[in-house]
């Protein structure tokens, strides 16, 4: 699969963004679609997750703040942001994941960049 995301950009802290995650083929087959992000220099983290049966998870530092969601019929993830702070900094990737034989199968987007002036 081929994920294509969008929506990055710069905003001002306590502003909002909405990030896309385009994916190639049918998003049903993944069991789990995630938005990670990385900062220079740091381990890529997971920042939210939703299952194939909309069961979601978030990284205790944007719970409240960051609301992740899925369309099937458009083959897309999406990751709300509201309320931005500076340490939201960072490339954000759209992960998809599945089981597969022998173990799990993971793939990454190219990124795109937000950046959240104080």
């Amino acid at each position: 699969v081929q994920l294509q995301a969008s929506g990055g950009g710069l905003v001002q802290a306590g502003g909002s963004l909405r990030l896309s995650c385009a994916a190639s083929e049918k998003i049903h087959r993944y069991s789990t679609m995630g938005w990670y992000r990385q900062v220079s220099g740091k381990q890529r983290e997971l920042v939210a997750g939703i299952s194939s049966g909309d069961a979601t998870n978030y990284a205790d530092s944007v719970k409240g703040r960051f609301t992740i969601s899925r369309d099937n019929r458009k083959n897309a993830v999406y990751l709300q942001m509201n309320n931005l702070k500076p340490d939201d900094t960072a490339v954000y990737y759209c992960n998809a994941e599945r089981v597969a034989v022998g173990g799990r199968l993971s793939f990454w987007g190219q990124g795109t960049l937000v950046t959240v002036s104080s």
